[in-house]
């Protein structure tokens, strides 16, 4: 019987789309608010700090792909170089995590659409949603590439128009509900909000903003020209940092002074509406359903194929369909993800901000691993006599500063009071997967 392999059918536009889109979230949108409360100016330059660290990981990532583009997902890379009950723990927590994430995302999509159909219940909604995105992920992997593509355009085009219009204010010194539009609006109220813990705490918020930035990985099988691909897609990144976050955050606090801003709100909305623009809740609005149906659209992909990949060609999971698609394990995590369905009729829907909030500080451990992994990489044979078209700088000092900032955000979420509970639960998460491995890997 002929080996079954997934189909190389993702072109050049939608890997680098795919990979802007894992930089841009809800994360931006939503919660720069808050970030920019705590850092005032400052914030800026925590995300310079932090992109560059997510920038080092990118690259090792990119790196190990590069030198073997023929593994489904990234996890494969863990347990050929950390071992293979190191690949059970990581693989099963990154497909968990982006499970409950897809949970959130398909309960977020179900608010925002509540905004502008509040008589209709949100459930529908969600299925609806689900639904659609469930067809786009089975019928072919260009599918895929094309929705994720526009939902990017989406998220690429309000940011624009926000560095766009703070631009243009500033130089034409638009008069505002706030006041005159000036580029010092930016610096003339203070650098720093606060001291110490908070801005500390920045830190972990634009790491939460990145999260989903090595989605591309998970790309990397079905990626057409994978050598030339997927080394742009990471290159990339940097520029994608400096003009959509930098940018965005600079044009929102040079509107409006930093000060000004609730972090409660979306800061998009908070400038948008000082501007006079009235529909602006509901631009905002759109954006952030584009954002939360992009995530969970990713979430389809990420979960099919690591369950696939997971299933190390046993089961059920471990079988293509005729387009080269891992349906049956797309099946399987689309149904789990629909149980959110039927629990927000009984829980609330803040239970799921606790449960997302695990997910993603376990995202730390995956990310230091990755940069353990490529160190182990760097002194196996693979690395010795491979052709390497595509290099970590300054490595191994740079895995570790990367691996020492990681561990700041983890002790920051650690004895940060509102994260530690959360925290806390995903080492419970890690103690019960390696448990769980002592009884399934003998070795």
């Amino acid at each position: 019987m002929a080996e079954q392999k997934l189909a190389r059918n993702l072109s050049k536009r939608h890997v680098s789309m795919i990979a802007l889109g894992g930089t841009i979230g809800t994360g931006l949108f939503l919660g720069a608010g808050d970030s920019i409360q705590k850092a005032g100016p400052a914030i800026l330059l925590i995300y310079i700090i932090t992109g560059f660290f997510i920038f080092a990981m990118m690259r090792a990532l990119g790196e190990l792909l590069v030198s073997d583009s023929s593994k489904p997902v990234f996890i494969d890379f863990m347990e050929e170089y950390l071992g293979p009950r190191a690949g059970f723990i990581l693989g099963w927590t990154y497909w968990l995590g982006w499970i409950i994430i897809a949970m959130a995302e398909l309960t977020a999509i179900g608010n925002y659409m509540h905004f502008w159909f509040p008589n209709m219940p949100i459930w529908i909604w969600e299925f609806a949603f689900l639904a659609v995105l469930y067809l786009i992920n089975v019928t072919a992997v260009e599918a895929f590439g094309e929705t994720e593509f526009w939902f990017s355009m989406i998220k690429i085009t309000a940011i624009i128009a926000m560095i766009v219009v703070g631009f243009v204010m500033a130089i034409f010194q638009v008069k505002t509900s706030v006041g005159v539009t000036h580029f010092s609006t930016l610096w003339s109220h203070g650098l720093v909000a606060h001291h110490g813990h908070e801005l500390l705490a920045a830190f972990q918020m634009a790491f939460f903003a990145f999260l989903g930035v090595e989605f591309v990985g998970i790309t990397a099988a079905e990626t057409k020209d994978p050598l030339e691909t997927i080394p742009k897609a990471v290159n990339s990144i940097v520029v994608r940092i400096l003009i959509f976050y930098i940018g965005a955050l600079a044009a929102i606090m040079t509107i409006q002074p930093w000060s000004d801003y609730s972090g409660k709100m979306s800061p998009f909305v908070q400038v948008f509406s000082g501007i006079g623009i009235a529909s602006a809740a509901g631009i905002i609005n759109f954006v952030v359903l584009t954002a939360a149906a992009s995530s969970l659209n990713s979430s389809l992909f990420t979960t099919g194929r690591m369950l696939y990949s997971l299933s190390e060609g046993q089961g059920p999971f471990s079988k293509l369909n005729k387009h080269a698609i891992p349906m049956r394990a797309i099946n399987f995590s689309a149904l789990l993800i629909g149980l959110v369905i039927i629990l927000n009729f009984i829980f609330p829907n803040d239970a799921f901000s606790l449960v997302t909030a695990t997910a993603s500080a376990t995202f730390l451990v995956i990310y230091g691993s990755l940069m353990i992994t490529h160190l182990k990489f760097r002194k196996s044979k693979n690395y010795q006599k491979g052709k390497h078209y595509f290099r970590l700088p300054f490595a191994p000092y740079l895995n570790f500063l990367t691996i020492a900032f990681l561990f700041m955000i983890f002790l920051i979420l650690l004895f940060t009071p509102a994260t530690m509970m959360t925290t806390l639960i995903a080492v419970v998460w890690f103690v019960v997967l390696y448990v769980i491995s002592l009884m399934k890997i003998k070795k």
